[in-house]
């Protein structure tokens, strides 16, 4: 008789424990140790069926994955040219960003193509869809709708329906009956998004998933999702603005660096096929505090302006404000500019800022939150066709930035006549270079 083994297991990670414990010690995910009880067998060898045996890698045919386009060039970009036949993708977002807008468009310009799409709404009625798409003009003939939060009920509408394209919003709310728990646990996830790839593989049916993301940001539900799935997409974007992005953190069929733009409007969602202008404040006379630099989000160069406050202050911990920016990069740029180009600054508050709501997080970004810093200190402005690009070290030195070239091609095409990239230089002679460019005489930035 074959000895029984009682442990307790993790149904997210598969960590296990000797007892049970609420929280895993591996995923730190509360609630998903679970009893795992079961004879310890062992499993014995089949013979391999005629025609699935395994082959040499040479002689077996390289087949073109085609792409088909879904009507928007800024999610084609994103997903390497358009949708492929029998992919499962994962469509993940905060609360409100715009998800099920985006996809409901997408829904609408693959039927106008002359596509049967079916889109499934767990967690809205039909009604409710249909007010939106008559509000973003996404009434198409040929899409179908269905609110179910079953999953034998949603592969029964697929069976009745015939679609080309699947839209599941959202995978956390269907359950399965032939699961235990709730709707949105680890195991109703694991089955519901399982059953749903199958379906998506055996009938080279193309299924958009939306997915639910938890306080920290990450995906909800079991860390398993985004292994199934062949392409993970990321919603982003601040709710006080207009501009959302969407990025690849996984693509089996397409690269993972590119990004897409969108604006939220009052007839939907909109692509932005050039968003050099956003990010600029377009201010036609020059002001201190603020510098312009080509940041790069994923293959596109973007012209981006920072902007910085100096205030004095009496307070013994100055305070340092930040948006768009990472604040432990602008505290390091601060102890640089002090340390290595001489400007007293702690007993100054800074307040640095993007403008648009984007977020520049590369250190290529550097030299233009340093500059802008320095301008706001000694309260002269740089010329508006100036733009700086380059990353500053601990000693004072710029370094060049990835894509260098890509970035330089950007400004010059943007109008920017003035382009400070250069890499043997020290950031004092940057400072200086920068106000020689706007005053006919040079700023004097003591040396040490």
């Amino acid at each position: 008789m074959a000895r029984v083994t009682t442990n307790f297991r993790c149904t997210e990670c598969s960590w296990q424990s000797i007892k049970w414990v609420g929280r895993c010690g591996e995923c730190q995910q509360w609630g998903t140790v679970q009893d795992s009880a079961q004879p310890a067998a062992r499993v014995s060898a089949v013979s391999v069926p005629e025609g699935r045996a395994a082959r040499a890698i040479t002689d077996i045919g390289a087949e073109s994955v085609a792409h088909w386009p879904s009507g928007i060039a800024e999610f084609d970009r994103v997903l390497g040219g358009g949708v492929v036949p029998g992919a499962a993708i994962l469509l993940s977002g905060e609360p409100g960003v715009g998800k099920s807008t985006l996809l409901l468009e997408v829904a609408s310009r693959a039927a106008a193509s002359g596509q049967r799409v079916l889109y499934v709404s767990a967690e809205e009625s039909v009604s409710q869809v249909r007010l939106r798409a008559e509000r973003t003009r996404a009434l198409q003939p040929s899409l179908f709708l269905a609110a179910e939060t079953d999953l034998a009920t949603i592969l029964g509408q697929i069976d009745q329906v015939q679609p080309q394209l699947v839209i599941v919003d959202s995978v956390q709310t269907v359950s399965s009956g032939l699961t235990d728990g709730l709707a949105g646990g680890p195991s109703q996830v694991r089955e519901v998004a399982s059953t749903l790839i199958r379906i998506s593989k055996d009938r080279n049916l193309p299924v958009l998933l939306v997915g639910h993301v938890t306080k920290d940001g990450s995906i909800a539900g079991p860390r398993l999702l985004e292994h199934l799935v062949d392409v993970v997409l990321q919603f982003e974007g601040d709710r006080q603005t207009s501009l959302r992005f969407v990025r690849a953190h996984k693509n089996r069929f397409g690269p993972t660096d590119e990004v897409g733009c969108f604006e939220m409007t009052g007839d939907g969602i909109a692509e932005v096929a050039d968003p050099s202008g956003l990010f600029l404040s377009r201010a036609r006379t020059p002001t201190s505090g603020t510098c312009v630099t080509i940041a790069v989000e994923g293959r596109r160069a973007l012209p981006v302006e920072v902007q910085a406050l100096i205030v004095k202050t009496q307070a013994p911990q100055p305070r340092r404000v930040v948006n768009g920016v990472d604040s432990s990069r602008v505290a390091m740029l601060l102890a640089v500019l002090e340390r290595r180009a001489g400007l007293p600054l702690s007993s100054f508050d800074v307040y640095v800022s993007t403008v648009g709501g984007i977020r520049v997080t590369e250190p290529g970004a550097d030299l233009a939150i340093a500059l802008a810093i320095a301008s706001a200190y000694k309260d002269k402005a740089f010329p508006v066709t100036q733009a700086v690009i380059g990353e500053i070290s601990l000693a004072g030195e710029i370094r060049p930035a990835s894509q260098a070239k890509q970035r330089v091609t950007e400004a010059r095409r943007l109008g920017f006549s003035t382009v400070i990239d250069s890499d043997a230089m020290h950031l004092r002679e940057a400072i200086r270079l920068a106000f020689a460019s706007s005053t006919a005489e040079r700023v004097d930035i003591p040396d040490f």
